[in-house]
């Protein structure tokens, strides 16, 4: 064997033909880990890298979730592989969300609302604020994201919503964000921010249909709980 050949090329051949014929289902965590990581770590062993990780964060959805500055704590990660790991979520994210939008679902439900912003919503560590542009049917013409931190920190002005839903050209929005904490409820801040951009929307005749919050897989309608706002004008 050559000096410059790279022993374990085999097994990575083997692992990605097992992939091509079985799909993902059939590996372990720490081997989705071993597979991924070929693309950054071109020599060497990534299997233990992937055992590592697993050890390291407890699931393959913590690892994926991990900030790049702890997934470089890990020995054998660096900086190519940490972006590469926490590029991911943010990448499914864009899928799921394009995948949607492209498909032009119709938002005339609570339901319709949470099945579409979940995916968006999902994997995200710090809270974000979307409005959801719809035309005259109610489909999704864009999801402007405005901020990214919490309401209060971010703050979410009602220029910027009303700029963003007219430059898609909205018939009427859907306000949306996530808490990361998990809890569901909204805050004083979420229902007086809810209250600011309806009548800043109102005098535009943009109506807004609901707000929705999303915590992990359960979602909270202002429209359903029968708390949205009314526009003051």
């Amino acid at each position: 064997m050559s000096r410059y050949s790279n022993p374990h090329t085999g097994h990575r051949q083997r692992m990605r033909d097992r992939f091509v014929r079985e799909g993902m289902e059939s590996f372990e965590d720490h081997q989705v880990l071993e597979m991924i990581l070929f693309y950054a770590i071109p020599r060497g062993d990534t299997n233990e890298i992937g055992h590592r990780l697993i050890k390291r964060f407890g699931r393959l959805s913590a690892v994926f979730d991990a900030r790049i500055s702890d997934l470089k704590q890990v020995p054998g990660v660096g900086e190519q592989a940490a972006v590469l790991i926490h590029t991911l979520p943010a990448l499914m994210r864009r899928y799921h969300s394009d995948r949607i939008v492209r498909d032009a679902p119709i938002l005339n439900s609570a339901k319709m609302v949470s099945r579409y912003l979940k995916p968006l919503m999902a994997g995200r560590s710090r809270e974000v604020f979307f409005v959801l542009c719809l035309d005259s049917r109610l489909r999704v013409k864009f999801p402007a994201q405005i901020a990214q931190g919490t309401v209060k920190d971010a703050y979410v002005h009602p220029r910027v919503v009303v700029e963003a839903a007219l430059a898609h050209h909205s018939s009427a929005v859907v306000l949306a964000h996530n808490h990361p904490s998990g809890h569901l409820s909204p805050s004083r801040a979420d229902h007086n921010l809810t209250r600011q951009l309806v009548n800043a929307l109102g005098i535009l005749d943009i109506n807004v249909l609901d707000h929705v919050i999303i915590a992990d897989d359960k979602s909270y309608s202002f429209a359903e709980m029968g708390v949205l706002p009314k526009p003051e004008h």
